[in-house]
């Protein structure tokens, strides 16, 4: 059976890379080892391009290598949404008795790429692009357009959860599967250190990846 996979980029990153020696990741030996009895068809990245920051100015340069990478595997496709980043004032989580009781902060926000990976996995359910579809993020907005694609379409559909609790929400819309993105799949799921591209430019691991 033919299954398309979905990538939720920022909810995977957060939810079992970051802080952990697994963000080389090759998705396409990861869906490998978790989907064992499908064929995995198209895998659809959605991410964003981060922006430097004081605190981590080598964050882009890193993504990029990254996306590079990606970009080497037959099956994966990458789909970009963007950072909207404005000043916004907050609550305080412990005001003070006196004075003021928020402060303004920057805020950034990725936009998109949860419309996205929706959108993409209804076009592609209504068209009979696979047999089945695995959707790898814990991000409850995504419950609605995997409840269609399940239970009005009667496809297929799995959840891989980068995350150590699955959302309640997304397991009431009774997915056909469920698995959790565990730390043995993750390591075993490394691209090697040096990569190289369709033009023959290697492409690196970046240092403390």
């Amino acid at each position: 059976m033919r299954i398309n996979v979905y990538v939720d980029g920022f909810n995977l990153y957060y939810g079992c890379l970051k802080g952990r020696p697994y963000k080389w990741l090759d998705l396409e030996r990861m869906c490998g080892l978790l989907l064992r009895r499908f064929e995995v068809g198209r895998i659809r990245y959605f991410t964003a391009h981060v922006k430097e920051r004081p605190e981590n100015l080598q964050a882009p340069v890193r993504q990029q290598a990254y996306l590079r990478a990606l970009g080497t595997l037959p099956s994966v496709e990458i789909h970009y949404g963007s950072f909207l980043t404005k000043p916004t004032r907050m609550l305080l989580a412990n005001p003070p008795s006196s004075g003021p009781r928020t402060v303004e902060v920057i805020k950034t926000e990725e936009k998109g790429s949860d419309v996205n990976l929706a959108t993409y996995l209804l076009v592609d359910a209504f068209r009979d692009d696979a047999e089945a579809f695995a959707v790898v993020s814990n991000d409850s907005d995504l419950t609605e357009p995997i409840r269609i694609v399940r239970h009005e379409l009667g496809k297929v559909v799995g959840l891989l959860n980068p995350q150590p609790v699955p959302s309640q929400r997304l397991m009431l819309c009774r997915p056909t599967f469920a698995k959790q993105i565990r730390a043995g799949v993750l390591g075993a799921s490394q691209l090697p250190a040096q990569v190289v591209d369709g033009s023959g430019a290697v492409i690196r691991k970046p240092a403390g990846w």
